[in-house]
């Protein structure tokens, strides 16, 4: 638990860059995938300013998203546009290793389903051989919590959350705004080897406490996103269960 927003994602951002470093000296590279909203940017922020990022080999890191606004590309509401401007443009990542979702106004037009299509794909490409779920080795897999539980774009009660055989897929008439977009399943999510779950905000205590206490996936998403060897909670105090 920590003090505040702040403080929560530089001590993920910190978190983060050992998690890297450790991968790398391990095999050479490491595999994140990254999230949006105010604290999975406000983690990237803190990356890029940290003295401790140049321990990073950023040419041997691949990165993923595990879910974006289907929007245009360069629309300042994409979570791959934020993440652009707050560590990605400013570290040398080889661009052949960056692999962002397809924007609206890609090579798939409006579809969707295409577009998830094709990133699941990529995902198995990229799989080692003999894996359970096709998608590569994520060493650490970043995720916020909605004030209803949901995480990724997977929301409550919908087909996606349900989902067991894609990797990927195209959601829509979502809850919030904007109401089309793509994201990783919980089997994908539960392929990485770490999940952090971070999340800020009195809003947020009942699902962390939901999740917490084996909640049902359809009901909490954040519930079924767990870790091969780790799941890792990082909260402020307004969002961590009481008692």
């Amino acid at each position: 638990m920590h003090g505040d927003g702040e403080v929560l994602a530089a001590a993920a951002a910190a978190r983060l860059i050992t998690r890297i470093v450790d991968a790398q000296a391990a095999r050479g590279s490491a595999s994140v995938v990254l999230t949006g909203g105010r604290t999975g940017i406000g983690v990237l922020e803190q990356v890029r300013h940290s003295p401790a990022r140049d321990a990073v080999d950023w040419a041997n890191v691949d990165v993923y998203w595990g879910d974006e606004r289907f929007l245009p590309d360069g629309d300042p509401e994409r979570n791959e546009t934020q993440a652009r401007a707050a560590l990605l443009d400013h570290v040398a990542v080889d661009p052949e290793r960056v692999h962002p979702m397809a924007p609206s106004d890609g090579k798939f037009g409006a579809d969707a389903d295409a577009a998830a299509a094709h990133y699941a794909e990529l995902l198995a490409t990229l799989a080692e051989p003999a894996v359970e779920f096709p998608v590569p080795r994520f060493d650490v897999l970043l995720l916020g919590v909605g004030e209803e539980g949901h995480t990724a774009s997977l929301f409550p009660d919908t087909p996606y959350v349900r989902e067991r055989e894609r990797a990927v897929v195209g959601v829509h008439d979502c809850p919030k705004p904007p109401p089309t977009r793509i994201s990783l399943t919980l089997p994908a999510i539960r392929s990485a080897a770490e999940v952090w779950l971070m999340t800020t905000g009195a809003a947020k205590a009942e699902p962390v406490a939901a999740a917490l206490g084996g909640a049902d996936p359809v009901d909490i998403p954040a519930a079924g996103a767990v870790g091969l060897e780790r799941t890792l909670w990082l909260l402020d105090p307004a969002a961590a269960p009481r008692g």
